[in-house]
């Protein structure tokens, strides 16, 4: 398991730092599903809308990761209808579970692991799921993200990581 020494913060409200990485982050989450979205199915098999709020969460809080969650799937669904109304909860929810999971995970360890991301990763997923599942009432529906996703999940935990170490160190 790869563990290395990382810079974490935890970023407050009253900070205008906060905003200027929200800021960043949303504009990653809404290219990378634009550049997604132009290969069939690439929503649904990379899960873009979803990674640099994992990021932004782990690296500067739950606070910069929650402004993030709720801010992309909002922005992404009124300029492009990416994802469609109908869907937002769904993301919404998702979104947020990942920014609380990830800030929680990262404050905790102070370590940004590959098993760490995992397991972020797996308990937005999971939960995500199950919400989803209520939500929508659609079994199917929910679980599209295991039946797609997987390579999205895998892009978010090894991408994730190689950000947090590697490209954002301080």
């Amino acid at each position: 398991m790869q563990t290395t020494t990382v810079k974490l913060y935890s970023l407050r409200y009253d900070e205008a730092r906060t905003y200027l990485f929200a800021a960043a982050f949303v504009l990653g989450n809404i290219a990378l599903p634009q550049l997604c979205h132009l290969f069939h199915l690439g929503g649904p098999t990379w899960l873009p809308i979803y990674f640099f709020t994992l990021v932004g969460a782990y690296k500067y809080g739950w606070r910069m990761g929650l402004a993030t969650a709720l801010v992309s799937p909002l922005l992404n669904s009124a300029l492009f209808g990416m994802p469609v109304v109908a869907m937002l909860p769904a993301v919404l929810l998702k979104s947020t579970l990942l920014a609380l999971a990830a800030g929680t995970i990262a404050q905790r360890t102070r370590r940004a692991s590959l098993a760490l991301l995992a397991a972020a990763v797996a308990f937005y997923q999971t939960v995500g799921t199950l919400g989803e599942w209520a939500i929508a009432g659609d079994l199917y529906a929910a679980v599209q993200d295991f039946r797609l996703g997987v390579p999205g999940m895998l892009f978010q935990i090894v991408g994730g990581w190689w950000v947090i170490n590697r490209l954002i160190r301080g």
